[in-house]
Protein backbone atom coordinates (compact mmCIF):
# COMPACT_ATOMS: atom_id res chain seq x y z
CA UNK A 1 0.00 0.00 0.00
CA UNK A 2 1.40 3.46 -1.08
CA UNK A 3 2.12 5.84 1.78
CA UNK A 4 0.20 9.07 1.74
CA UNK A 5 2.33 11.92 0.39
CA UNK A 6 5.14 9.60 -0.78
CA UNK A 7 4.81 10.53 -4.44
CA UNK A 8 4.99 14.27 -3.63
CA UNK A 9 8.11 13.85 -1.50
CA UNK A 10 9.83 11.95 -4.31
CA UNK A 11 9.03 14.64 -6.79
CA UNK A 12 10.44 17.26 -4.42
CA UNK A 13 13.66 15.28 -4.00
CA UNK A 14 14.03 15.00 -7.79
CA UNK A 15 13.38 18.73 -8.19
CA UNK A 16 16.01 19.59 -5.59
CA UNK A 17 18.51 17.24 -7.21
CA UNK A 18 17.88 18.71 -10.67
CA UNK A 19 18.27 22.21 -9.29
CA UNK A 20 21.55 21.28 -7.62
CA UNK A 21 22.86 19.79 -10.87
CA UNK A 22 21.94 22.93 -12.80
CA UNK A 23 23.67 25.14 -10.23
CA UNK A 24 26.82 23.01 -10.34
CA UNK A 25 26.82 23.03 -14.16
CA UNK A 26 26.38 26.79 -14.19
CA UNK A 27 29.29 27.24 -11.80
CA UNK A 28 31.46 24.95 -13.92
CA UNK A 29 30.63 26.88 -17.10
CA UNK A 30 31.46 30.16 -15.36
CA UNK A 31 34.70 28.76 -13.92
CA UNK A 32 35.86 27.11 -17.15
CA UNK A 33 35.00 29.91 -19.58
CA UNK A 34 38.02 31.83 -20.89
CA UNK A 35 38.74 35.15 -19.24
CA UNK A 36 37.84 38.13 -21.39
CA UNK A 37 40.79 39.43 -23.41
CA UNK A 38 42.19 42.72 -22.12
CA UNK A 39 41.52 45.76 -24.30
CA UNK A 40 44.37 46.49 -26.72
CA UNK A 41 46.99 48.89 -25.42
CA UNK A 42 50.47 50.25 -26.02
CA UNK A 43 52.11 52.77 -28.31
CA UNK A 44 51.48 52.77 -32.05
CA UNK A 45 52.38 55.10 -34.91
CA UNK A 46 50.11 56.26 -37.74
CA UNK A 47 51.79 57.72 -40.84
CA UNK A 48 49.58 60.40 -42.40
CA UNK A 49 50.74 62.77 -45.15
CA UNK A 50 51.69 66.33 -46.01
CA UNK A 51 50.68 69.06 -43.60
CA UNK A 52 47.41 70.70 -44.77
CA UNK A 53 46.56 67.55 -46.78
CA UNK A 54 43.50 65.36 -46.23
CA UNK A 55 45.49 62.38 -44.87
CA UNK A 56 46.96 64.63 -42.18
CA UNK A 57 43.61 66.09 -41.16
CA UNK A 58 41.97 62.67 -41.12
CA UNK A 59 44.75 61.32 -38.90
CA UNK A 60 44.42 64.21 -36.43
CA UNK A 61 40.68 63.66 -36.02
CA UNK A 62 41.03 59.88 -35.87
CA UNK A 63 43.55 60.19 -33.04
CA UNK A 64 40.97 62.08 -30.97
CA UNK A 65 38.32 59.44 -31.66
CA UNK A 66 40.67 56.55 -30.85
CA UNK A 67 41.49 58.06 -27.46
CA UNK A 68 37.83 57.46 -26.60
CA UNK A 69 37.42 54.06 -28.26
CA UNK A 70 40.75 52.51 -27.19
CA UNK A 71 41.96 54.57 -24.22
CA UNK A 72 44.89 52.24 -23.53
CA UNK A 73 46.34 52.86 -27.01
CA UNK A 74 48.75 55.79 -27.34
CA UNK A 75 48.65 56.88 -31.00
CA UNK A 76 51.43 59.04 -32.45
CA UNK A 77 50.95 60.75 -35.82
CA UNK A 78 53.84 60.88 -38.27
CA UNK A 79 53.85 63.33 -41.19
CA UNK A 80 55.08 62.08 -44.56
CA UNK A 81 55.36 62.96 -48.23
CA UNK A 82 52.42 60.67 -49.00
CA UNK A 83 51.43 57.18 -50.14
CA UNK A 84 54.78 55.94 -51.44
CA UNK A 85 56.71 56.96 -48.32
CA UNK A 86 53.89 55.65 -46.11
CA UNK A 87 54.28 52.16 -47.56
CA UNK A 88 58.00 52.22 -46.84
CA UNK A 89 57.30 53.18 -43.27
CA UNK A 90 54.91 50.36 -42.41
CA UNK A 91 57.17 47.80 -44.08
CA UNK A 92 60.21 49.05 -42.15
CA UNK A 93 58.29 49.17 -38.88
CA UNK A 94 58.59 52.97 -38.52
CA UNK A 95 54.78 53.10 -38.59
CA UNK A 96 52.12 50.57 -37.61
CA UNK A 97 49.19 51.89 -39.65
CA UNK A 98 48.91 54.25 -42.59
CA UNK A 99 46.73 55.47 -45.43
CA UNK A 100 47.83 54.80 -48.98
CA UNK A 101 46.32 55.11 -52.43
CA UNK A 102 45.50 51.79 -54.08
CA UNK A 103 47.54 52.62 -57.21
CA UNK A 104 50.67 53.24 -55.13
CA UNK A 105 50.11 49.95 -53.30
CA UNK A 106 49.62 48.07 -56.59
CA UNK A 107 52.82 49.62 -58.01
CA UNK A 108 54.75 48.59 -54.89
CA UNK A 109 53.55 45.02 -55.20
CA UNK A 110 54.17 44.90 -58.95
CA UNK A 111 57.81 45.89 -58.58
CA UNK A 112 58.33 43.28 -55.85
CA UNK A 113 58.76 45.74 -52.99
CA UNK A 114 60.13 44.42 -49.71
CA UNK A 115 57.53 42.40 -47.75
CA UNK A 116 54.82 43.46 -50.20
CA UNK A 117 53.03 40.15 -49.68
CA UNK A 118 52.75 40.87 -45.94
CA UNK A 119 50.81 44.12 -46.29
CA UNK A 120 47.19 43.83 -45.13
CA UNK A 121 44.20 46.17 -45.25
CA UNK A 122 41.87 47.33 -42.51
CA UNK A 123 39.40 49.21 -44.71
CA UNK A 124 38.75 50.97 -47.95
CA UNK A 125 38.24 54.58 -46.90
CA UNK A 126 37.36 57.25 -49.47
CA UNK A 127 38.45 58.20 -52.98
CA UNK A 128 41.05 60.78 -53.92
CA UNK A 129 40.18 63.02 -56.87
CA UNK A 130 42.87 64.32 -59.20
CA UNK A 131 43.01 68.11 -59.39
CA UNK A 132 44.81 70.18 -62.01
CA UNK A 133 44.78 73.74 -60.67
CA UNK A 134 45.64 76.81 -62.77
CA UNK A 135 45.06 80.59 -62.49
CA UNK A 136 41.68 81.67 -63.85
CA UNK A 137 43.29 83.48 -66.83
CA UNK A 138 45.64 80.61 -67.71
CA UNK A 139 45.61 79.40 -71.33
CA UNK A 140 45.76 75.78 -70.08
CA UNK A 141 42.57 73.89 -70.98
CA UNK A 142 43.97 70.34 -70.92
CA UNK A 143 47.02 68.48 -69.64
CA UNK A 144 48.56 68.64 -73.12
CA UNK A 145 48.81 72.42 -72.72
CA UNK A 146 51.29 72.08 -69.84
CA UNK A 147 54.28 71.57 -72.12
CA UNK A 148 57.13 73.90 -71.16
CA UNK A 149 55.37 75.20 -68.05
CA UNK A 150 56.31 75.14 -64.36
CA UNK A 151 54.14 72.41 -62.88
CA UNK A 152 53.80 71.29 -59.27
CA UNK A 153 53.90 67.49 -59.36
CA UNK A 154 53.90 66.53 -55.68
CA UNK A 155 56.77 65.43 -53.47
CA UNK A 156 59.09 62.69 -54.64
CA UNK A 157 57.64 59.90 -52.48
CA UNK A 158 54.01 60.90 -52.80
CA UNK A 159 51.11 59.24 -54.54
CA UNK A 160 50.54 62.58 -56.30
CA UNK A 161 53.88 62.29 -58.11
CA UNK A 162 53.09 58.71 -59.15
CA UNK A 163 49.74 59.46 -60.77
CA UNK A 164 50.91 62.83 -62.18
CA UNK A 165 53.68 61.11 -64.11
CA UNK A 166 51.15 58.65 -65.51
CA UNK A 167 48.64 61.36 -66.44
CA UNK A 168 51.29 63.41 -68.22
CA UNK A 169 52.38 60.31 -70.11
CA UNK A 170 48.75 59.76 -71.15
CA UNK A 171 48.79 63.37 -72.40
CA UNK A 172 51.90 62.64 -74.48
CA UNK A 173 54.28 64.45 -72.10
CA UNK A 174 57.32 63.30 -70.15
CA UNK A 175 57.34 64.69 -66.61
CA UNK A 176 61.12 65.09 -66.49
CA UNK A 177 61.63 66.66 -69.92
CA UNK A 178 58.44 68.23 -71.29
CA UNK A 179 57.48 70.28 -68.21
CA UNK A 180 59.49 71.98 -65.48
CA UNK A 181 58.56 69.76 -62.52
CA UNK A 182 58.39 71.38 -59.10
CA UNK A 183 58.47 68.67 -56.45
CA UNK A 184 56.48 70.23 -53.65
CA UNK A 185 53.46 69.13 -51.65
CA UNK A 186 50.06 70.66 -51.05
CA UNK A 187 51.56 72.60 -48.14
CA UNK A 188 53.66 74.65 -50.62
CA UNK A 189 52.11 74.47 -54.10
CA UNK A 190 49.15 76.82 -53.48
CA UNK A 191 51.47 79.59 -52.22
CA UNK A 192 53.78 79.13 -55.20
CA UNK A 193 50.86 79.39 -57.63
CA UNK A 194 49.52 82.45 -55.86
CA UNK A 195 52.96 84.08 -56.01
CA UNK A 196 53.29 83.41 -59.73
CA UNK A 197 56.11 80.89 -59.24
CA UNK A 198 54.01 78.00 -60.60
CA UNK A 199 51.87 77.88 -63.73
CA UNK A 200 49.84 74.88 -62.57
CA UNK A 201 49.86 72.08 -60.03
CA UNK A 202 48.47 68.58 -59.64
CA UNK A 203 46.93 67.33 -56.42
CA UNK A 204 45.26 64.06 -55.43
CA UNK A 205 42.93 64.42 -52.48
CA UNK A 206 39.48 64.05 -51.01
CA UNK A 207 36.76 66.58 -51.77
CA UNK A 208 37.05 69.29 -50.83
CA UNK A 209 40.72 69.77 -49.98
CA UNK A 210 41.07 72.61 -47.50
CA UNK A 211 44.31 73.96 -48.99
CA UNK A 212 42.59 74.50 -52.34
CA UNK A 213 39.57 76.12 -50.68
CA UNK A 214 41.90 78.55 -48.93
CA UNK A 215 43.82 79.24 -52.16
CA UNK A 216 40.53 80.15 -53.87
CA UNK A 217 39.84 82.76 -51.19
CA UNK A 218 42.90 84.80 -52.23
CA UNK A 219 43.56 83.78 -55.86
CA UNK A 220 41.20 83.37 -58.80
CA UNK A 221 41.73 79.78 -59.96
CA UNK A 222 40.24 77.12 -62.27
CA UNK A 223 40.15 73.33 -62.27
CA UNK A 224 41.15 71.73 -65.58
CA UNK A 225 39.35 68.52 -66.57
CA UNK A 226 41.42 65.32 -66.74
CA UNK A 227 38.67 62.86 -67.64
CA UNK A 228 39.70 62.65 -71.30
CA UNK A 229 42.99 61.00 -70.24
CA UNK A 230 41.41 57.92 -68.68
CA UNK A 231 41.30 55.69 -71.81
CA UNK A 232 44.99 56.37 -72.52
CA UNK A 233 45.79 55.90 -68.84
CA UNK A 234 44.19 52.44 -68.88
CA UNK A 235 46.25 51.49 -71.93
CA UNK A 236 49.56 51.97 -70.11
CA UNK A 237 49.62 48.90 -67.82
CA UNK A 238 47.22 46.37 -66.26
CA UNK A 239 47.45 47.99 -62.80
CA UNK A 240 45.88 51.15 -64.22
CA UNK A 241 42.50 49.61 -63.39
CA UNK A 242 42.73 51.38 -60.05
CA UNK A 243 41.86 54.65 -61.79
CA UNK A 244 38.20 55.30 -62.46
CA UNK A 245 36.20 58.02 -64.14
CA UNK A 246 34.86 60.58 -61.69
CA UNK A 247 33.17 63.97 -61.62
CA UNK A 248 33.73 66.82 -59.20
CA UNK A 249 30.23 68.12 -58.53
CA UNK A 250 29.72 71.89 -58.77
CA UNK A 251 29.45 72.18 -54.99
CA UNK A 252 32.90 70.65 -54.37
CA UNK A 253 34.48 74.10 -54.80
CA UNK A 254 31.53 76.44 -55.51
CA UNK A 255 33.54 79.66 -55.98
CA UNK A 256 36.01 77.91 -58.26
CA UNK A 257 33.66 75.84 -60.39
CA UNK A 258 30.87 78.41 -60.66
CA UNK A 259 28.13 75.91 -61.25
CA UNK A 260 30.13 73.61 -63.53
CA UNK A 261 31.12 70.00 -62.90
CA UNK A 262 34.66 68.84 -63.71
CA UNK A 263 35.50 65.42 -65.16
CA UNK A 264 38.54 63.81 -63.60
CA UNK A 265 40.13 60.57 -62.35
CA UNK A 266 39.66 59.05 -58.89
CA UNK A 267 41.69 56.54 -56.85
CA UNK A 268 40.60 54.61 -53.74
CA UNK A 269 42.43 55.08 -50.44
CA UNK A 270 43.08 52.17 -48.09
CA UNK A 271 43.96 51.97 -44.41
CA UNK A 272 46.75 49.38 -44.20
CA UNK A 273 49.06 47.63 -41.77
CA UNK A 274 51.26 44.51 -41.78
CA UNK A 275 50.15 40.93 -41.18
CA UNK A 276 52.32 40.87 -38.03
CA UNK A 277 50.15 43.53 -36.33
CA UNK A 278 48.16 42.22 -33.36
CA UNK A 279 44.71 41.01 -34.43
CA UNK A 280 42.86 42.46 -31.43
CA UNK A 281 44.46 45.85 -31.98
CA UNK A 282 43.65 45.76 -35.70
CA UNK A 283 40.06 44.79 -34.95
CA UNK A 284 39.75 47.72 -32.57
CA UNK A 285 41.30 50.18 -35.03
CA UNK A 286 38.98 48.97 -37.81
CA UNK A 287 35.92 49.28 -35.59
CA UNK A 288 36.89 52.83 -34.64
CA UNK A 289 37.44 53.81 -38.29
CA UNK A 290 33.97 52.65 -39.28
CA UNK A 291 32.21 54.01 -36.21
CA UNK A 292 33.89 57.44 -36.49
CA UNK A 293 32.63 58.16 -40.00
CA UNK A 294 29.98 60.70 -39.04
CA UNK A 295 32.13 62.43 -36.45
CA UNK A 296 35.19 62.83 -38.69
CA UNK A 297 33.02 63.46 -41.74
CA UNK A 298 31.72 66.69 -40.23
CA UNK A 299 35.20 68.18 -40.73
CA UNK A 300 36.71 65.96 -43.44
CA UNK A 301 33.84 65.62 -45.90
CA UNK A 302 35.61 62.83 -47.81
CA UNK A 303 35.35 60.65 -44.70
CA UNK A 304 31.56 60.57 -45.13
CA UNK A 305 32.22 58.03 -47.90
CA UNK A 306 33.60 55.46 -45.43
CA UNK A 307 30.98 52.72 -45.42
CA UNK A 308 30.69 49.27 -43.86
CA UNK A 309 29.39 47.79 -47.13
CA UNK A 310 32.32 48.97 -49.26
CA UNK A 311 35.11 48.95 -46.64
CA UNK A 312 35.86 45.28 -47.30
CA UNK A 313 36.83 45.86 -50.95
CA UNK A 314 40.55 46.39 -50.46
CA UNK A 315 42.08 45.25 -53.75
CA UNK A 316 45.07 44.80 -54.27
CA UNK A 317 45.66 43.39 -50.75
CA UNK A 318 43.58 41.11 -48.52
CA UNK A 319 42.03 42.13 -45.22
CA UNK A 320 43.97 41.66 -41.99
CA UNK A 321 42.56 38.89 -39.81
CA UNK A 322 41.64 41.42 -37.12
CA UNK A 323 39.68 43.46 -39.66
CA UNK A 324 37.92 40.29 -40.84
CA UNK A 325 36.85 39.62 -37.26
CA UNK A 326 35.28 43.05 -37.00
CA UNK A 327 33.39 42.78 -40.30
CA UNK A 328 32.06 39.33 -39.37
CA UNK A 329 30.80 40.65 -36.04
CA UNK A 330 29.29 43.75 -37.65
CA UNK A 331 27.30 41.89 -40.32
CA UNK A 332 23.58 42.72 -40.01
Amino acid sequence: MRRPGGSGAGRRRLLWAATAVLVVCGLLVWWLRPAPSPAPGGKITFATGVRTGVYERYGTLFKKRLARDLPRVDLTLQHSEGSVQNLGRIVSGEADFTITASDALAAYREKGGKDASHIRACARLYDDYMHLVVPRDSPVDSAEDLKGLRVGVGEKRSGVALVTRRLLKAAGLDMDHDVHPVRKGIDRMPDLLSAGELDAFFWSGGLPTGAIERLAERTDIRLVQLGDLLPRLHEQRPDMRYYRAAVMAPDAYPTVQRGRSVKTVAIANLLVTMDRTDAALTEGITRSVIKSRDQIGREVHAAQKVDLRTAIYTDPVPLHEGARRYYRSAKP
